[in-house]
């Protein structure tokens, strides 16, 4: 057995308003729906060359409540994260300031890491906790982190 593909599939009570942000964010595009046009139940969404799932479950845990960090002022979500998303992206700076624009929210701002690679983190308007990263360098003498 060989695993060829792998893809999330985030859940949410408010479907539609999840693939706009996307479509703002990250210039996602609606490449299936599933379900009723106007209000399908399934979207597959194409990002660049991955995919992101976001189906309907009106069951699903509602966005995770944030109290301010009292060092920097970005949200701290109160509860666990189940899921993180990675995005390796061509401008972290870019995307953030985007992903703000388009009503996400800041955990961390863009920094350059360690490892080599410039990273920041942010939520969607669901909670979902989502990293944005631009790949060090092919000469960095750094290692990504296992």
């Amino acid at each position: 057995m060989a695993v060829r593909s792998l893809f999330p599939i985030l859940l949410s009570r408010d479907l539609p308003q999840l693939v706009r942000f996307y479509e703002a964010a990250l210039g996602a595009v609606v490449v299936y729906r599933f379900g009723d046009e106007d209000d399908p139940d399934y979207v597959s969404l194409q990002i660049g060359e991955v995919s992101l799932g976001i189906g309907r479950d009106p069951d699903a845990l509602p966005s995770a409540p944030t109290r301010p960090d009292s060092a920097s002022g970005a949200g701290v979500g109160t509860v666990g994260d189940r899921i993180a998303l990675w995005f390796y992206v061509d401008d972290v700076d870019a995307v953030f300031a985007a992903w703000l624009a388009a009503g996400g929210r800041s955990e961390q701002a863009p920094a350059d890491m360690p490892w080599g690679e410039r990273v920041a983190q942010v939520r969607d308007p669901e909670g979902t906790l989502v990293n944005l990263g631009a790949e060090a360098p092919a000469d960095s003498d750094s290692n990504p982190p296992a």
